[in-house]
């Protein structure tokens, strides 16, 4: 979405165009989010330090972990282009299995003025081989240039933070975070069969692969899903960084314990200028995973699903403070916390997790929760089918299941898989757009008056013809004939904007509720905000990018 920026800088660009562009290339690159990383049970980690490139052209120092060496491997698999290099923010996601006996090294390459530095495993019961690293307040620790291991058994699945447990006010704010995935050992028939098999097979008639890093997040029946997304929310203060790196220059190249070869950073007052999803400001984190231009920043975060997909995400506050996300477009249905399932007290196989309009992100916690869409309640058709139509496609059929969906095996293969069916062939409009009286559930505006020119949204249907089929063909350019067809809507086919043409979404914004943290230095838009696209299966995802 722009060009590389490694300028040493700390300055800050206040580029309002920039932020205007970056809106207007908002549905222009094809980048989509998971929840990639690497592969265990034994890691190889490093702490060091790199700049974190900004969206305002700043690149700040900071502190982080990577891997010393090649992993053993990277998940998911679909994922081919990937890298992880000595240091990175947030660090890299560790995936393991239920029961794994996992095993962690790390290697203190810090400056030396920065002194020791260890991780944390909350949840675990940590051990440290004896001789292994120096004790510390909270864990062993490794002394500059030297190593520390740890082994835990991944007792439980689920999602959980891993942070450095030295001098944490200054290290997890330099950047000393990450998160570790616990994959269930078995998983519940019920995410492999049925409608979670049937899912399968629709993403694979159109030509989609398997993002997951497993069919459940849990041992439960009730925690399948289709499609999943990390999302680590922290802050960050550059004042704090600039005088870390100002102290670390003034020691130079000093030994260890000698008088001066120590840091001494105040952390408060604290004043967070940048406010970060995955280690990446608005608009930057909409771009791809493992961007070149990101080269200490490799996971994004911008979710793309399609209609009734279950979508798993994994959410962790790494920061200082409290963040409250929302997620447009539906609740969040809380699974777990830190790894633990929540069920009812008298029914252990019913979740109990609440449906949340607004996620908290307190620090050091993590959630899993599923989130979907399916257009229920819209009251109109949101494929556009017009049954006057000589389109193939605007003559789909609709055929509920018990839950009043469009899944049976004809809907498979179909661009209305998962339709909600009680909405089946309603116009958002009786009548073309301007006519107060249309009749329809809603009443749209002359989009010329409305924004003097084209619907800015493309179309209020899902997929890049939907305009066309909900018309007949019959309409074309701005619709003032009176020959045009009586179900003719709002806007002209051809106003579709998306690059590549063939995605044509409903986007929804996700973001903080707190105002500030949905700009960089103060300047909107930026910070914690990203755009979560719901696409026609005309639309294939690709999250291998």
């Amino acid at each position: 979405m722009r060009a590389t920026k490694m300028n040493k800088t700390n300055s800050i660009f206040r580029l309002v165009p920039v932020a205007m562009i970056a809106l207007a290339l908002l549905f222009t690159t094809p980048a989509h989010a998971s929840a990639p990383g690497i592969t265990g049970p034994t890691f190889n980690l490093t702490a060091q330090s790199a700049y974190l490139t900004q969206p305002d052209g700043a690149a700040v120092y900071s502190w982080g972990y990577g891997c010393n060496g090649a992993p053993s491997g990277y998940a998911p698999t679909a994922i081919t282009s990937t890298f992880c290099n000595p240091m990175q923010v947030p660090g890299p996601t560790l995936i393991v299995k239920e029961g794994d006996l996992v095993t962690v090294t790390l290697t203190n390459g810090l400056p030396t003025s920065a002194g020791n530095t260890s991780i944390l495993f909350p949840g675990f019961q940590v051990t440290s081989p004896a001789g292994s690293g120096v004790a510390g307040l909270l864990t062993q620790e490794a002394v500059p240039g030297g190593t520390v291991t740890y082994t835990f058994t991944a007792t439980t699945p689920g999602t959980r933070a891993y942070y450095s447990g030295t001098q944490g006010d200054l290290q997890v704010e330099m950047g000393l975070y990450g998160a570790i995935i616990v994959l269930p050992a078995t998983i519940p028939t019920a995410c492999t069969t049925g409608l979670a098999a049937a899912n399968l097979t629709v993403e694979a008639n159109w030509g989609e692969s398997d993002f997951r890093l497993a069919p459940a997040a849990y041992d439960n029946a009730k925690t399948c899903y289709d499609r999943e997304y990390m999302f680590q929310f922290a802050e960050m203060d550059p004042n704090i960084h600039n005088q870390a790196l100002a102290q670390v220059n003034a020691a130079g190249n000093c030994t260890a314990a000698n008088p001066g070869c120590s840091l001494n950073v105040p952390t408060e007052p604290y004043h967070p200028a940048y406010f970060l999803i995955n280690g990446r400001s608005m608009p930057d984190d909409m771009d791809p995973n493992y961007a070149f231009e990101y080269p200490h920043q490799p996971y994004n975060g911008n979710p793309h699903m399609h209609p009734g997909e279950q979508v798993l995400i994994r959410v962790i506050g790494q920061g200082r403070w409290q963040h409250p996300f929302h997620e447009h477009g539906n609740h969040v249905r809380i699974l777990g916390r830190d790894g633990n399932l929540i069920v009812s007290q008298t029914d252990p196989t019913q979740l109990a997790g609440p449906l949340l309009f607004t996620t908290t992100t307190t620090p050091g916690l993590a959630f899993d929760g599923i989130f979907y869409w399916t257009g229920k309640g819209l009251n109109w058709d949101a494929y556009g089918h017009n049954p006057t139509s000589s389109d193939p496609n605007a003559v789909l059929t609709c055929t509920p299941d018990a839950n009043g969906y469009n899944t049976g095996v004809a809907a498979q293969s179909a661009i209305n898989y998962y339709e909600w069916c009680q909405d089946h062939d309603k116009p958002v409009q009786a009548a073309p757009f301007g006519d107060v009286a249309a009749g329809g559930p809603v009443t749209l505006p002359d989009p010329n008056l409305f924004t003097n020119g084209a619907w800015y949204s493309g179309s209020p249907y899902l997929g890049p013809d939907a305009t066309t089929r909900a018309d007949g063909g019959s309409c074309t350019g701005v619709n003032t004939s009176t020959s045009c067809s009586t179900t003719g809507t709002t806007p002209p086919s051809g106003t579709i904007a998306n690059s590549p043409s063939s995605e044509a979404g409903f986007a929804f914004m996700w973001h903080s509720h707190n105002e500030r943290e949905i700009t960089t230095n103060n300047i909107f838009p930026g910070g914690m905000l990203m755009m979560m696209l719901v696409d026609s299966r005309e639309f294939p995802i690709d999250e291998s990018n």
